[in-house]
């Protein structure tokens, strides 16, 4: 008896959680041709701290605003990553709590310096696992092309093995040091090389620019090796996550506008820097249109607020 009411109850309180709404704040204002998708990281907390809040906001702000995929750029799973395929982190951090309807699409994914610590191939098997899960290897691009006819290139690269702090460690980070570097940065160039898109996006976890407590090496083995080929091929957008806040940095001398995700779950403060557009240490999540003329990126907080917007025309 008491198993039947311990179901029950599970029952009840998944019927309550899947029809929880209101909690979206304000709507992106898109284009009825726009192709929209979210970008989400830092994710992995097994529901606590704003994790659930933010995954219902997810899933509400798709259900309304017609998202085509999320971009997972990186540390879904807190602290250490994943065992195997089989790990039930799969179900604490992700499957369980990313459960809207309209979340059970395309989930394009990355690692992140988290899954460094664990199983680094288990993060590219479990697309075998999960229908929603894609991370063909440990980096990918795709060209996309949106309901209006405008084609948009997304790379998603693997930033972990870039840095040296990571490639240094080889008892935390057991898998950093066997990737080669080098072959990726050159990937990433002759990609951008032939990429005739007019969107060009590049998303990882770590920042290239950005205010942080965290090792200043990390941003600047990126700026060494990373940086000088998005400026080379002019990309319009750099997004990533890592520092747990919203950040959107463009350098004076810069055309790539460098884009800190927030944390999907648990937040740090932020400063602002002399080429700060805009900060804030709100979690949360961001919102992308891509239509002909723009891309517009929206940072939605954990109140479901829309508290930053940038409209990029070209």
């Amino acid at each position: 008896m008491k198993r039947i009411i311990f179901l029950l109850f599970i029952y009840v309180a998944a019927i309550c959680n899947l029809h929880a709404g209101g909690l979206l704040k304000n709507l992106p204002e898109t284009e009825e041709t726009a192709t929209n998708f979210i970008i989400a990281n830092d994710l992995g907390r097994n529901g606590y701290y704003e994790q659930k809040n933010i995954a219902a906001i997810m899933g509400e702000t798709a259900e309304k605003s017609d998202i085509e995929f999320i971009a997972a750029a990186g540390d879904v799973h807190h602290y250490m990553g994943v065992r195997s395929i089989n790990d039930p982190l799969w179900m604490t951090n992700y499957e369980l709590i990313y459960s809207h309807p309209e979340l059970m699409i395309n989930w394009y994914a990355v690692s992140g310096n988290h899954e460094y610590q664990g199983n680094t191939q288990a993060i590219i098997d479990y697309s075998n696992v999960s229908r929603r899960w894609i991370a063909p290897s440990k980096y990918y691009t795709l060209s996309e092309t949106a309901e209006d006819g405008t084609t948009f290139r997304l790379v998603f690269i693997d930033t972990t093995p870039l840095i040296d702090k990571y490639r240094n460690d080889t008892a935390k980070y057991p898998d950093a040091h066997k990737q080669d570097a080098e072959a990726q940065l050159q990937w990433v160039d002759s990609v951008l090389t032939h990429a005739t898109e007019k969107w060009k996006i590049v998303i990882g976890h770590h920042p290239v620019f950005a205010d942080t407590r965290k090792d200043e090496s990390e941003r600047t083995d990126m700026q060494q090796r990373l940086a000088p080929i998005l400026e080379k091929h002019k990309v319009d957008l750099y997004f990533c996550g890592h520092i747990h806040n919203f950040q959107h940095i463009r350098p004076e001398t810069s055309q790539v506008n460098y884009v800190v995700n927030s944390s999907a779950s648990l937040s740090r403060k932020v400063n602002a820097t002399p080429d700060t557009k805009f900060c804030s240490s709100d979690p949360g999540f961001t919102f992308c249109s891509v239509t002909k003329n723009a891309f517009t990126f929206f940072f939605i907080n954990h109140n479901g607020e829309i508290i930053y917007q940038y409209r990029l025309e070209k």
